[in-house]
């Protein structure tokens, strides 16, 4: 297997030579333990660890290697590797993650992936079928250059006339992205998926858990890699099986990553994704009397209008809002965001009344 087959290219070339690193070998990492990352290269795989040096000047989370980064590093005679330095990344995959119950806590930025060229965003028909949180995962993606596409799972379980009605909103909602439909039951849809993967490209599985990410992935594989489980019979959730993140190769040459099940959504630092996943309404705002219209009261709203007249999808400008307001949370210091709570809890009520009084 050659570093192309792994995903590199000639910029991660260019910024190796750019940071004086040809000294070294590069290797790929594929997974993340506790303290430890497993690398691969064309010699193969080995353990890796960073040096007390990057731990030291490290300030957050993603000044840590992720799984899909691209390291410089020395080989050593037991088979373990010396982490030397991360070449820049192409894009990457964050989340936030925290009590929002607890004041004064800083919600913490998870690394998801790097290195990522699509995303597919799954949700099973059966218990996890949300537009909004499509729409989360999608600001999450596009705010990185990650090109989204959404896979619908268990298919089997309703009929096909139900399909094509959640087709039909799906594309009315999201008509640039793609749709593959999936069944692990009767492997529905898993040709066009295979089809669909491209060679040296990488492709991260996001979604709840037990929406079947690591059973798509293991029919995929040809083989049962990654353990899988039930749903709880008591919550109705999948059970967190895929605990760490974990990259595999498939035949056809096409690179995926694993991921454990997120059950909630956080954005951070995502106003280009926003602005890119919400394009209707950033094009119907240029329209608005106020330049520094925030769509919520303002008179001559062109996007409060579109919504009266049933030209902008309600729930879409809920969720708008509400991503927007999010996005824009994160990036306060800490005495700024204690004032917008207050101020927030305030214009979450009156809007939630003014929407009431919509004649939608």
């Amino acid at each position: 297997m050659t570093l192309e087959d792994l995903g590199y290219n000639n910029a991660f070339e260019e910024n190796r030579k750019k940071l004086e690193l040809c000294e070294f070998s590069v290797a790929r990492i594929i997974s993340e333990f506790k303290g430890e990352y497993k690398v691969i290269n064309a010699n193969g795989e080995h353990r890796a660890r960073v040096t007390g040096k990057q731990m030291f000047t490290a300030s957050s989370r993603e000044d840590y290697p992720a799984v899909g980064d691209w390291v410089a590093i020395s080989e050593l005679d037991n088979g373990q590797a010396i982490i030397r330095g991360i070449l820049p990344r192409q894009s990457i995959l964050k989340r936030t993650f925290g009590d929002k119950n607890r004041s004064g806590e800083k919600d913490e930025i998870q690394v998801i992936a790097a290195n990522i060229d699509e995303a597919f965003v799954i949700e099973s028909i059966d218990r996890d079928y949300n537009l909004n949180r499509f729409e989360r995962y999608f600001a999450i993606s596009e705010s990185n250059g990650v090109q989204p596409a959404i896979i619908l799972n268990k298919i089997d379980l309703i009929s096909k006339g139900e399909l094509n009605d959640k087709l039909i909103q799906l594309k009315k909602r999201f008509p640039d992205i793609n749709i593959i439909f999936t069944s692990t039951v009767n492997d529905h849809g898993l040709d066009d998926l295979n089809k669909y993967i491209s060679k040296g490209k990488t492709y991260c599985f996001l979604g709840s858990s037990g929406v079947g990410k690591s059973t798509l992935i293991n029919r995929l594989l040809g083989e049962d890699s990654i353990k899988t489980g039930t749903i709880s019979r008591l919550s109705g959730r999948g059970k967190h099986t895929t605990t760490s993140r974990q990259m595999y190769f498939l035949e056809n040459g096409g690179i995926v990553i694993d991921n454990p099940g997120i059950r909630e959504v956080g954005v951070a630092r995502v106003s280009e994704g926003i602005g890119t996943l919400f394009d209707e309404i950033t094009a119907i705002a240029e329209q608005c009397k106020y330049a520094d219209c925030t769509h919520t009261h303002e008179p001559g709203c062109e996007v409060i209008g579109a919504v009266k007249s049933n030209k902008l999808d309600k729930e879409k400008y809920t969720n708008y809002l509400n991503l927007k307001k999010e996005t824009e949370y994160h990036d306060m210091n800490e005495l700024d965001k204690r004032e917008k709570d207050r101020k927030f809890g305030k214009f979450m009520k009156k809007a939630k009344r003014d929407l009431k009084d919509f004649d939608l």
